[in-house]
């Protein structure tokens, strides 16, 4: 594959270099390639310094001796026109200011940019629930710096990941935000390699990736599920609980949450709750798992000591209430509830105090980060990579 790739490299290379610039789409069927493979090629050959990357068109890095005024020319419609930055034929971009321009002229580095006409591509399980929020920040941000957002939806699929990536990616998407379909959060062994390659800038969004993993190198942004469980756990211990339950349904979110679960409870020297989930069959249906949960807090209380809980999701926490009260487990007398989501905790009969994660925030940071990224180019001046976590709040509530 390698002489294929260095082959059609040149041929780009070569065809830059004779025009001055071109549009990717019109070198994409010149050489019968699909977008995709060409822009990949396009990343790594603007990270090495052969050319520049701008929205939809690339051109030739100037160089000593170089005509003037022919490098960046389509980006515009114009050539060597007036304001351009001498030597360089490249417009400077609205508000960057000389040292951004500067910088643009160093060897290996794309120019600065504005996010007008940027294409964000967004790829979420869904847009209901969880994610309309961080779908609805994500779009705030990106259309305030006048760019437009495209979302790629794959309901929980397998291998719907890639195939709504590489869809946007054809449409015309310049970088991506990525809400892979990883069951526990982040990637099993062997899965999610793709995420790396997509030769876009790419930041996941409500994921993460373990050290070594080539995801890891990736940005992302995701709230700090840990900490939120941990900081409920600290709450109810400061009511004077001692032995404190997680009730959780097998979610991305799970297994950070009991981590801070786990971590909390030994820091505050809590008691330890009977463990969960019970040993006994794999729950198939939601109702199933519905009454596994209802089962395991009742004993839980009636016989393992535990007065109270943090439940995820809140709408489990609402629908098991009245199910716990009809059982005789008083709420919040015999059994004190703090719900994981706060989507709809404070509609309760009795309003619940909840965790809320910083949902349209990381999807609007997220945004921004992507962004940044694809604004200040590529090669030596490319920015270190960034992994963020946002605190969840908790609200209380009667």
């Amino acid at each position: 594959m390698r002489p294929h790739v260095d082959q059609r490299q040149a041929q780009v290379l070569a065809l830059v270099r004779a025009r001055g610039s071109a549009r990717v789409s019109d070198v994409a069927a010149e050489l019968g390639v699909s977008p995709v493979t060409l822009r990949r090629d396009i990343e790594a050959m603007a990270a090495r310094g052969e050319i520049r990357r701008m929205h939809g068109v690339i051109s030739r890095v100037e160089g000593p001796g170089a005509t003037p005024g022919t490098a960046i020319g389509a980006a515009t419609g114009t050539t060597g026109a007036p304001g351009t930055a001498p030597g360089t034929g490249t417009a400077p971009v609205a508000g960057a200011g000389a040292a951004a321009v500067a910088a643009a002229g160093r060897a290996g580095a794309a120019p600065a940019r504005d996010a007008e006409g940027l294409v964000v591509g967004m790829v979420v399980p869904t847009t209901e629930y969880y994610y309309a929020d961080v779908v609805r920040g994500s779009r705030e941000a990106v259309e305030a710096r006048g760019a437009r957002l495209t979302v790629g939806l794959t309901g929980y699929l397998a291998g719907e990941d890639r195939t709504q990536a590489d869809r946007l990616l054809s449409t015309g998407a310049d970088g991506l935000l990525l809400t892979p379909n990883w069951e526990a959060g982040s990637p099993e062994p062997g899965e999610g390699a793709w995420t790396a390659e997509l030769g876009v800038p790419t930041v996941l969004v409500e994921r993460w990736a373990p050290p070594g993993h080539p995801a890891a190198d990736l940005d992302r942004v995701s709230s700090d599920h840990a900490h939120g469980a941990a900081r409920a756990v600290r709450h109810l211990a400061g009511l004077g609980h001692r032995r404190v339950a997680l009730a959780s349904r097998q979610t991305p979110t799970t297994a950070r949450l009991r981590t801070g679960y786990e971590a909390a409870v030994a820091a505050l020297g809590l008691e330890p709750a009977p463990p969960w989930p019970p040993t006994g069959p794999e729950p198939v249906t939601a109702a199933d798992r519905f009454s596994l949960t209802l089962d395991y807090l009742c004993a839980a209380v009636a016989t393992g000591g535990v007065t109270a809980a943090l439940i995820h999701s809140d709408t489990d926490a609402i629908m098991l209430i009245p199910q716990l009260q009809a059982r005789g487990v008083r709420v919040p007398e015999d059994l004190a509830v703090v719900a994981y989501d706060d989507e709809v905790a404070g509609l309760a009969d009795v309003p619940l105090s909840a965790v809320a994660p910083a949902k349209r925030e990381v999807g609007a940071q997220a945004a921004d980060l992507l962004l940044d990224r694809l604004t200040r180019g590529s090669g030596r001046d490319r920015a270190p990579g960034r992994h963020l976590e946002l605190l969840p709040r908790l609200t209380i509530r009667s």
